[in-house]
């Protein structure tokens, strides 16, 4: 059994009586798990799930939905706005062909495929597909992207300036190959048009 924390849930209706539709998210390889529960579990509420069922309060109830990371697939091979992004499907995470695989943080390598890849563009795409929106997803996905960066033996402040810094030679580049099954929800919910010009652009050369 691992450990999961809950990060949020949708009222729903259920056989026509209300449930809530809870979502958890086990740390440090990204797991997720779905599941209807009767009341309301607290955000941060840490549970125990084997994927299939999760203990609440002394009861185990029965995961309807389970997603992993090990199904994932990388990818280092186009230019992405903003650095890092999904599939539509969910089932590749992108990273900017011009973003370092490693960080050098305080004396040690951070693999960034890893702590934004899988712990940050990873988990906003599962909440993104399970209807939170983008903000929301998008600070959840830097909460879980913390807690690893933690955990690897490095302040968040030091992984953040690091991160700033390749960031802006990442976006000094023109995107020249964005791939087609890029998710375009984040650009879309920011309304940003020159960025939605440049990726269609992209596309087309």
């Amino acid at each position: 059994m691992d450990a999961y924390e809950v990060i949020g849930h949708i009222v729903r209706k259920n056989n026509g009586k209300e449930v809530f539709e809870t979502i958890a998210i086990s740390f440090p390889d990204p797991r997720f798990i779905k599941f209807h529960s009767a009341k309301e579990i607290v955000k941060g509420t840490t549970l125990k799930s084997d994927g299939k069922t999760v203990e609440v309060n002394g009861n185990r109830l029965d995961v309807i939905e389970s997603r992993s990371s090990s199904d994932i697939s990388l990818s280092h091979d186009f230019d992405i706005k903003y650095t890092g992004g999904y599939s539509i499907d969910g089932k590749t995470i992108y990273l900017d062909e011009h973003f370092p695989n490693f960080l050098s943080v305080e004396g040690k390598q951070i693999d960034a495929r890893v702590s934004i890849g899988l712990h940050h563009e990873l988990p906003e795409k599962w909440m993104s597909d399970n209807e939170y929106e983008y903000p929301y997803a998008h600070e959840v996905a830097t909460h879980i992207e913390k807690l690893y960066v933690e955990s690897q033996g490095v302040t968040w402040g030091g992984y953040c300036r690091e991160v700033d810094k390749n960031l802006r030679n990442v976006y000094g580049h023109k995107l020249g190959k964005t791939p087609v099954s890029l998710d375009l929800a984040p650009y879309l919910y920011c309304r940003d048009k020159e960025a939605l010009k440049e990726i269609r652009e992209s596309r087309e050369e």
